[in-house]
């Protein structure tokens, strides 16, 4: 039987009075005449065309070739004053294939293509009342693989195994400073989840938040208090157009912490805490106390450690993070032990920022930060970069899972190269129970996604041949077991890339692609493609 997922009716205006009243607060906050924001609008387009031996990545029986010409715009817009930050980015992509019957509406062709997709990522954060109330808010829609273990792809014309992901967040809050003593925080936040696909359900979540931060009187003995309750609530289509609830969840978490500054750059740091989590389980304990022990160490401005080991109710844990910023070089290290679930990856994903590390490896060359960001932007353009480092994949599950994970990174920047490398390993284990996957992995596979380990790398290196020109070469390599079944995947890729820049508005490359990877576990297919990308980018 095939279930699809609909759209969760709205909910009675009065039920959520501040959705509606929130768009008209910033929006008489901009028209305010104290409110003076330095907008920066930012059009572009690309020209694409592309010729790849498997624009479906079907198994090598299946493969079937084909140019794609694409024409995509885009707007970005940066609004930054004293009541407003925005950042915000949209773009649409057109694509029309050799073949007339490939794309959604071809008949012989290949249909597991895409005619469109549309993108964007809206993020904001405003000041409604000095000092009081604020308001952040946040949207975006992207693709995500649907399972961890068929074919990895961003080339935004192929279907297989991917949806769009759309996402809503809004969360006002009232912060209070005490003096020096303290500064409190009631918060209040709402969003959304939404896969649009078979057996994924959407997802709509109320989160309500307390938490007091002692303030800067407190110099030897720091400390903190915080209380957290989630309720989450999950649809999807069960036929004739009715709206079932897969299952509602909730979490509720408190948390008193301490830092004894026994010298200056060291301190040791405890918390005593208390989990409870309520989502279907197998005999298993959902809610138990919690504590953690470590330190914090920073040696200098350049360098940070904070490490802590403890036990929450599902066992021992730890966490990890180090940081170190040479001259030309910047080394990080992660790890992170927690309860959580594919939605709230989506809403704060845990990957390694590009921008972030690139921007503390150009801040020796370029001071000032305006000038330091639109390095790093252009950086990342030319080199083919993505938004995230060290990114595992974030598979489609509706259950909680606990996700330890160990990621590093480290960035070269030399007179005419830089070199960028991150390694990671994610393990993870399902602690609901599974029937709420089973539409999504079907019987013959009902325990892929009970536990999974992940593996993997990347390199990306670029090298300036001039002031103009750039050839850079990206190769990530990932591979995915499932610990229950034994199943594995490894997915590859390899891209070589020459890069120009006509003059301040132009760009244009040339990239030449490789991937292979899993295609199908039932059958043991494989796929291979191999592509070669011109591009001429047009920025206004």
């Amino acid at each position: 039987m095939t279930i699809t997922t609909a759209k969760t009716p709205e909910a009675v205006p009065s039920r959520r009075p501040f959705l509606r009243l929130a768009p008209l607060a910033v929006a008489a906050m901009l028209l305010s005449a104290e409110c003076h924001a330095d907008w920066k609008v930012t059009p572009s387009i690309d020209l694409r065309e592309t010729y790849s031996d498997n624009l479906g990545l079907q198994n090598d029986d299946l493969a079937h070739g084909g140019f794609v010409s694409e024409a995509a715009p885009r707007i970005s817009v940066l609004v930054n004053g004293p009541r407003l930050k925005l950042t915000g980015e949209a773009q649409w992509r057109q694509f029309a294939f050799s073949d007339s019957n490939d794309g959604n509406d071809g008949n012989n062709g290949n249909a597991n293509l895409h005619n469109s997709e549309r993108r964007y990522n809206v993020d904001a954060q405003s000041v409604l009342v000095d000092q009081l109330l604020y308001l952040d808010g946040s949207a975006s829609r992207s693709r995500q693989s649907v399972s961890a273990f068929g074919q990895l792809t961003d080339n935004g014309y192929s279907a297989a195994n991917n949806a769009d992901i759309n996402i809503w967040r809004i969360s006002p809050y009232l912060r209070h400073r005490f003096g020096s003593n303290a500064v409190a925080t009631l918060r209040l936040t709402r969003d959304s989840v939404d896969g649009n696909v078979n057996g994924y359900g959407d997802s709509k979540a109320t989160t309500k938040s307390a938490d007091v931060v002692s303030g800067s009187a407190f110099t030897t003995l720091a400390w903190n208090a915080s209380y957290v309750r989630q309720d989450l609530s999950m649809t999807q289509d069960t036929g004739a157009g009715a709206v079932g609830s897969i299952g509602d969840s909730s979490y509720e978490t408190a948390t008193l912490g301490g830092r004894w500054n026994i010298i200056p750059r060291f301190g040791l740091t405890a918390t005593v805490g208390y989990d409870d989590y309520e989502y279907p389980s197998l005999n298993e304990s959902t809610s138990g106390k919690s504590w953690t022990g470590g330190f914090v160490w920073t040696p200098s401005a350049r360098t940070s450690l904070q490490a802590s080991f403890g036990r929450r109710y599902f066992g021992k844990t730890g966490s990890l993070a180090f940081s170190h910023r040479m001259r030309r070089s910047v080394w990080t290290a992660d790890y992170t032990d927690a309860v959580t679930t594919t939605r709230s990856q989506f809403l704060l994903p845990a990957t390694v920022n590009t921008a972030a590390m690139l921007d503390n490896l150009f801040s020796s060359s370029y001071p000032d930060p305006v000038q330091r960001q639109q390095a790093v932007q252009a950086y990342i353009a030319s080199a083919g970069l993505p938004a995230s480092l060290a990114n595992s994949i974030n598979y489609l599950t509706n259950r909680y899972i606990r996700v330890k994970r160990l990621q590093g990174a480290v960035a070269f920047r030399g007179a005419h190269s830089d070199l960028v490398l991150t390694v990671f390993r994610d393990e993870r284990t399902a602690l609901s129970l599974q029937e709420s996957d089973s539409p999504l992995t079907g019987n013959q596979l009902s325990s892929l996604n009970d536990n999974t380990r992940q593996r993997g790398a990347t390199a990306n290196f670029a090298y300036r041949l001039s002031s103009r020109t750039q050839a850079s070469a990206n190769l990530s390599a990932i591979n995915v077991e499932s610990l229950t079944t034994g199943l594995t995947s490894n997915n590859r890729e390899a891209r070589l890339s020459l890069t120009r820049r006509f003059d301040a508005h132009t760009r244009g490359s040339i990239d030449l692609r490789r991937s292979t990877g899993r295609q199908d576990l039932i059958n043991n297919d494989s796929y291979h493609e191999n592509a070669i990308i011109a591009t001429l980018s047009f920025v206004y």
